[in-house]
């Protein structure tokens, strides 16, 4: 692996070459590359108008990587997304029609909008990489990476997300109003030389070249040991009637270890994991009946386990 001031800088750039177009939303930036360096698929939940496709469209440029984009629609079938055969009268032979999904970044845009049938057919690709399409199975492009976007607001003609699928998904991030300041400036950028077009990829194959990074970055017992104490927790309280699953656990490892690289270490404290806790886990979680009356979500009741039912080990957490 090489040194991590030279990949914190390439992070960094990242981050740089999204702020020319996009103001603000760093946080969402680095939700993006933990996901592409764990190999993980991204929810991005905003309301409308808030620069989600842009930011996307801004991201694949900067780490050079393709992009495909997928308006989910409530009359949209499972062949949309992967594709089908057709036959060729010219060569007299069925021919593949690839779909959208052959792509290194897929955006699933407003994915709720379409029913649980199609929604499923993204299943396969996001845990296998790779579809089936009639009874033939074909390997998806490396990296494969889903970016799917959801509208928190929209009530009507929407369907909810199967919980097989939103397990699936490393991270669920959120797109909120920018504060006043920042939405002045973005503003400013609009009404001065703002164009799409200023960001540059910082790389070549950058995408491809952060597969798999985090695997070099060192995670002790202590730590390991704090993340099972926190997804086993979630399945002992009883506001959540379901907790956090095998995979979540595995997705908060991953990506503790990516947070650590993006920060500049290559060993991961307990600052990391509760930091990812936050993002990895709560959209998998089922609130009962009783604490939603209470109006406690997800993320209310984890912040509670973390801050009272789990206690983070103290000490050296360093390979040294």
């Amino acid at each position: 692996m090489e040194d991590l001031e030279t990949y914190g800088k390439k992070f960094q750039k990242v981050k740089e070459e999204v702020g020319k177009v996009i103001i603000g939303y760093e946080d969402v930036v680095e939700d993006f590359l933990i996901c592409l360096m764990t190999r993980g698929h991204l929810l991005l939940e905003g309301v409308p108008g808030i620069a989600k496709t842009t930011m996307i469209k801004v991201f694949t440029k900067a780490v050079d990587l393709d992009y495909e984009r997928i308006q989910f629609t409530q009359d949209m079938l499972p062949a949309d997304i992967s594709g089908h055969y057709y036959y060729d009268q010219k060569s007299s032979e069925f021919e593949l029609r690839k779909g959208p999904v052959f792509a290194q970044v897929l955006m699933a845009d407003e994915i709720n909008r379409a029913p649980p049938k199609t929604q499923s057919a993204l299943i396969e690709a996001m845990q296998e990489n790779q579809v089936t399409i009639e009874g033939k199975t074909l390997e998806l492009p490396k990296p494969f990476f889903v970016i799917a976007t959801r509208n928190p607001i929209e009530t009507e003609g929407v369907y909810p997300l199967p919980e097989a699928q939103l397990d699936r998904f490393t991270i669920k991030s959120d797109m909120g109003y920018l504060n006043p300041d920042k939405e002045l400036d973005m503003l400013r950028s609009k009404n001065a030389d703002w164009d799409l077009e200023k960001a540059n990829k910082v790389e070549e194959n950058f995408g491809y070249r952060t597969q798999g990074l985090y695997e070099d970055v060192f995670l002790s017992e202590a730590v390991l040991e704090y993340i099972g104490d926190i997804v086993f927790e979630t399945r002992n309280v009883d506001e959540l009637v379901v907790g956090a699953s095998p995979r979540a656990g595995e997705h908060l490892l991953y990506t503790s270890k990516a947070y650590a690289l993006i920060h500049g270490r290559d060993y991961v404290i307990p600052d990391d994991v509760k930091e990812m806790a936050k993002r990895v886990i709560p959209h998998r979680l089922v609130v009962s009946v009783e604490a939603e009356l209470e109006d406690l979500d997800a993320i209310q009741i984890l912040e509670g386990i973390l801050e009272d039912s789990v206690d983070a080990p103290k000490g050296d957490f360093s390979h040294n």
